[in-house]
Formats: structure tokens, sequence, C-alpha cells
């Protein structure tokens, strides 16, 4: 079974990291998805903010989910590149990532992503690119 029929199938329970995190699903389909996260003190780095990974992560996902509803059924991806530009961060409230495809070719999906605050102030801006690897054939 595909990951995007895992999640229509089971919610978040079809993605582990997303239960560690307490990271929710809002909408997805046609090539854009969003994601909540609460931010938690046991995700604040040293200094008290939300640890910067956890922003390029989170939105990952968001991207990732979002390449998936543009896919064949069990097509596969990786991540091949990312870039995050972090521009506020942020101490508790809930975040919401943003992932859409900016253009996909046969082999390769160029994204882009974006974390908002709970006011819709933009946090991090992320563009990636992803490896796509379709469905093997059977033989």
């Amino acid at each position: 079974m595909s990951y995007l029929s895992e999640i229509c199938r089971r919610g978040r329970d079809a993605n582990p990291f997303f239960l560690l995190m307490g990271i929710e699903i809002g909408t997805y389909g046609n090539g854009e998805a969003e994601l909540f996260m609460p931010v938690r003190p046991d995700m604040h780095n040293g200094v008290g903010w939300l640890q910067g990974g956890l922003f390029t992560a989170l939105c990952d996902e968001a991207m990732a989910l979002a390449l998936f509803t543009v896919l064949e059924e069990d097509a596969a991806i990786a991540t091949i590149s990312e870039c995050t530009s972090f521009l506020q961060g942020a101490r508790n409230g809930r975040i919401t990532a943003t992932g859409k495809v900016v253009k996909k070719g046969r082999r390769v999906a160029f994204m882009e992503g974006f974390v908002k605050s709970e006011d819709g102030t933009t946090l991090t801006e992320t563009r990636a690119s992803f490896a796509i690897m379709p469905k093997r054939q059977k033989a």
C-alpha cells in the first residue's frame, strides 16, 4: 500500500514521526499539503527556542505529502537537497507548515514550503528538490 493510501486510511498513525512530534494533518491534494505541530518545551534548544531542525523537518514532511498527491500510486521519493531560511523563532503555540509542488519532472520535483505561526507570521521558507522513483514493473 502506498504512503498516501496509508495517510488516507490511518491519518497521522501512518507516520511515526507525526506521532512523536504531535503533528496533525490538515488539508492535502493537488500538489499542496498542510501540517500542524505544537511547540512544546521538550522541543526547545538550550536557549528556549524551537530547535531549528524541527522547522525544516516539519516543512520537509509537508512538501513530501504535497508531492505524493501528484505521483503514481506506488512511486517513492527522497529529498535530495533542501535549504531553509529562518526568519523568526517560536517558543510556544501551534505552527503550520505548508508544502507545494513548484515543478514536477519525471525524475525530480522542485518544492517550496513555509512554516507560519498561529498569527500568520512566516517563520521559515524552504526550497527543496526530491528524487522521484517510479513504481517498479513486475517481471
